[in-house]
C-alpha cells in the first residue's frame, strides 16, 4: 500500500536536491519515502491524507540516553535547584534501584520511555547500559535496551562501584563485562571525568572495545576540561558527548576532526552546568548533534523538541542549525548512513507532523505540545494514541 501526505505547509528535507518545500506533497511505500514534490505534481497513490498546512521534517535523532533505568531522583534535583552542585555520585542511586528490578519492570520502564519519545517525535533512539555495573546487570540492560532502542551502546565504565577495587573492575568492564555485553552493542562509552576514569584509564577502556569491533564515544568534558575531548579526538571516536568546558583548543580539534560534538541542552539546566559552548563551536566549523540525554538523574526529559528550543534560546544556535543538529547531527553521531535525520526519496519514512505552520514554531513557541504525528518506516501514531 502507498499512501499520499498532501497539503503540507512547509516541508524540511535536509537534502540538497529539495531543502524546505512550501505546498508540498510525500508518497511513502513499504516503509520508504517513495516520492517528494509540490502537492500540484504529486502522483496517484492507494491512500491520501492532507496535513491541512501543518508543517513535516525529519524525525528527531536521539543520540545519547539511558532509557534502561530504575529509579527517581527528583529530591536530588530538588537540591541541585536550591544551590548543591551536580555530582557524579547520584549515579549510585540509579545503579541501586535498576540492579533491584527485575526484567519486567526494566522492559516496561524502557519501552514506556521509548514510546514517550516516540510520540514527541523521535524516530531513531540510542541506548546506552551503564546502571549495572557488574556483569548480569550490565548484560540485562543491553539486551532491554536493543529490544526497545535502535542503537545501543556500552557504558560500563560510568563510575567504578563504591565496593569495588579500582584496576579490579577495569578489567571486569575490559573483560568479562564486555564479553557479555558486546554481541548486543554498536558502540562503547567512557565517562572521563573526576570523579569517574581519567585519560589513560579511558583509553584503556576504549581500545578494549575497538578490538571487540565496537565504535567509539566517550562522555567527556562535563564537569571540567578532563581531556576527553582530546582523547575522543584522538582516537577517531564517533562523538564526544557533554562538552560544557571546553578550551580554544579542544574546539580547534573538534573542527579538525569527524568526531561530533553532542550537546545535552536539558542536563545543562538540570545540573547548572555552563551551558556547552554551540555557538563557538559551530563557527569553528565542528560538526554538532543535539540530544536528550534522558535519564532519572541529571535529564528526565525525553523531550527532544525542547532540547532544541532550549539550544536555540540559551546556546545562541540558529533554529535552522539546532533542527539540523538534532536530526542529521544526530544521525552522524550514531554513524548512520546519509538517509538518516533526512527526508529523501529511498530513504526511511521517518517523518513528525506538527501542529504549526512552519518547524521554526518549535522554538518560537518552546514548551508548547505541536507534535501532530509521527511515522517510523511509514508505521504512525499521533500522541493521543
Amino acid at each position: 500500500m502507498s499512501l499520499l501526505l498532501t497539503d503540507i505547509g512547509e516541508l524540511t528535507t535536509h537534502t540538497d536536491e529539495h531543502g524546505t518545500l512550501n505546498d508540498a506533497a510525500i508518497v511513502i511505500e513499504d516503509g520508504r519515502v517513495a516520492w517528494i514534490g509540490p502537492a500540484d505534481r504529486a502522483p496517484a497513490a492507494d491512500d491520501r491524507e492532507a496535513l491541512e498546512g501543518r508543517a513535516v521534517l525529519p524525525g528527531w535523532v536521539d543520540s545519547h540516553t539511558h532509557l534502561a533505568s530504575m529509579g527517581d531522583r527528583a529530591e536530588e534535583f530538588v537540591d541541585r535547584m536550591a544551590g548543591r552542585p551536580y555530582q557524579a555520585g547520584g549515579i549510585v542511586r540509579t545503579v541501586e534501584a535498576t540492579r533491584a528490578a527485575d526484567d519486567h519492570d526494566l522492559s516496561t520502564r524502557t519501552r514506556a520511555l521509548r514510546e514517550e519519545a516516540f510520540r514527541g517525535g523521535t524516530t531513531t533512539i540510542e541506548a546506552k547500559t551503564g546502571y549495572g555495573l557488574d556483569v548480569e546487570t550490565e548484560q540485562r540492560l543491553a539486551r532491554v535496551s536493543a529490544e526497545h532502542a535502535d542503537i545501543v551502546t556500552y557504558l560500563g565504565a560510568h563510575v567504578v562501584p563504591a565496593d569495588a577495587d579500582r584496576r579490579d573492575y577495569i578489567d571486569l568492564v575490559t573483560g568479562a563485562m564486555l564479553d557479555a555485553v558486546a554481541p548486543h552493542a554498536t558502540f562503547i562509552d567512557v565517562f572521563c571525568e573526576t570523579g569517574a576514569f581519567d585519560v589513560e584509564e579511558s583509553r584503556e577502556i576504549l581500545l578494549a572495545g575497538q578490538r571487540a569491533g565496537l565504535g567509539l564515544k566517550v562522555h567527556g568534558n562535563q564537569l571540567g576540561e578532563s581531556g576527553g575531548v582530546r582523547l575522543a579526538v584522538e582516537l577517531g571516536a564517533t562523538s564526544v558527548d557533554h562538552c560544557n568546558h571546553l578550551s580554544p583548543q579542544d574546539i580547534d580539534a573538534l573542527a579538525g576532526s569527524t568526531t561530533v560534538a553532542t550537546i545535552l541542552p536539558a542536563c545543562d539546566l538540570s545540573t547548572r552546568e555552563p551551558f556547552a559552548p554551540a555557538r563557538e563551536l559551530v563557527d569553528a566549523g565542528a560538526t554538532i548533534a543535539i540530544a536528550s540525554n534522558c535519564n532519572p538523574g541529571s535529564s528526565f526529559t525525553t523531550s527532544m523538541a525542547f532540547c532544541v528550543a532550549t539550544a536555540v534560546l540559551q546556546q545562541r544556535l540558529t533554529f535552522e542549525e539546532a533542527l539540523w543538529a538534532a536530526t542529521v547531527g544526530g544521525a552522524t553521531a550514531l554513524g548512520l548512513d546519509d538517509s538518516a535525520g533526512r527526508i529523501t526519496e529511498g530513504g526511511p519514512a521517518d517523518l513528525h507532523a506538527l501542529d504549526a505552520p512552519s518547524a521554526k514554531h518549535l522554538a518560537y513557541r518552546p514548551g508548547v505540545p505541536l507534535t501532530h504525528k509521527v511515522w517510523k518506516r511509514g508505521a504512525s501514531t499521533s500522541p493521543a494514541q
